[in-house]
């Protein structure tokens, strides 16, 4: 293999990671406030179809990423009200939204199943560094939004680890009660980054419908939003580990397509199964390895919080 070639499939990594980023992103956040969301993959859907049609009409990829972090937020703020409002269970609201997300998208999608995009997401080169040798061109000659998540993530680490608003939050997902003792809202804690969460699965939606393919075909997530809550396992829950978890699996995803083009004799559903066989593989490691080191999720993970049973 050439350095030409493994440069073009590490840059493609990037591209297919990015979704799985954005979308893992946001369910760190949501985890971190102790509210388990299974509802990734609908709301990723719902704002890939919401952002395709807004830039279809406006013309604007960027009007379509803002319509998608709406329409994700929205998504999120129902899982906020049935989970931290009516308390129910949150892997039925999670899987409840999964599948209305599914069928909402399709729904709203059908009219323009198969339509280019005419202004989507171009690539442009980053002056200067996007010449250094070998990772220049893999990270620096890419899209708008890839660059904004190079600026997401180290900002997300340190307001996680480095602020007191970040430290409200992880204390809210290790102990609501302790929280709420001191005097921190809880409710609206798990509220604000429930649906900040959508709004990034959202984003990683409409990266798949505006840049990636770029136009809209039912089930375009493909499973990309179980994906990513997988991610946020094996990046036990730290975003500076998500981007390698998102980079890995897109570069598996990518590894994929280079080799059809290739013509290698490798059955193409097998090749297409290769992103879940690893995703399978990575939990069993990971998992075992916290198990030995007691490290992993926030404490009060997927359970209600109610005020008068503290």
């Amino acid at each position: 293999m050439s350095v030409d070639i493994l440069i073009a499939i590490l840059a493609t990594a990037i591209t297919a990671g990015t979704p799985l980023l954005y979308a893992a992103l946001g369910e760190i956040l949501t985890e971190r406030a102790g509210i388990l969301n299974l509802g990734v993959e609908g709301m990723m859907l719902v704002g890939a179809v919401s952002g395709f049609i807004a830039a279809l009409h406006t013309s604007s990829p960027w009007a379509g990423v803002i319509v998608a972090m709406l329409a994700g937020g929205a998504m999120a703020s129902i899982h906020a009200l049935l989970t931290v409002t009516l308390r129910a269970n949150q892997i039925v609201s999670g899987l409840s939204l999964t599948i209305f997300g599914t069928g909402l998208s399709g729904y709203l999608g059908k009219p323009i199943v198969g339509t280019p995009l005419e202004t989507s997401f171009k690539v442009f080169e980053i002056p200067i560094i996007s010449s250094i040798p070998f990772i220049g061109p893999i990270m620096f000659k890419q899209d708008a939004l890839v660059y904004l998540s190079y600026i997401i993530i180290p900002l997300m680490w340190f307001f996680l680890y480095r602020t007191k608003t970040g430290l409200n939050l992880r204390a809210v997902g290790e102990n609501p009660a302790a929280a709420d003792s001191l005097g921190i809202n809880v409710f609206r804690v798990k509220y604000v980054y429930v649906i900040i969460g959508g709004m990034l699965a959202g984003i990683g939606g409409a990266y798949l419908s505006l840049m990636y393919v770029p136009t809209w075909m039912e089930n375009i997530t493909a499973g990309r939003g179980w994906i990513a809550v997988a991610l946020v396992i094996f990046a036990t829950w730290n975003p500076a580990q998500a981007i390698l978890g998102a980079y890995i699996f897109g570069g598996i995803d990518a590894l994929g397509f280079r080799l059809q083009a290739m013509d290698i004799m490798i059955p193409a559903y097998f090749l297409k199964m290769l992103p879940y066989i690893f995703t399978i593989i990575v939990l069993i490691i990971v998992t075992g390895k916290n198990a030995a080191k007691h490290i992993g999720a926030p404490q009060s993970l997927g359970l209600p919080y109610d005020r008068e049973e503290r």
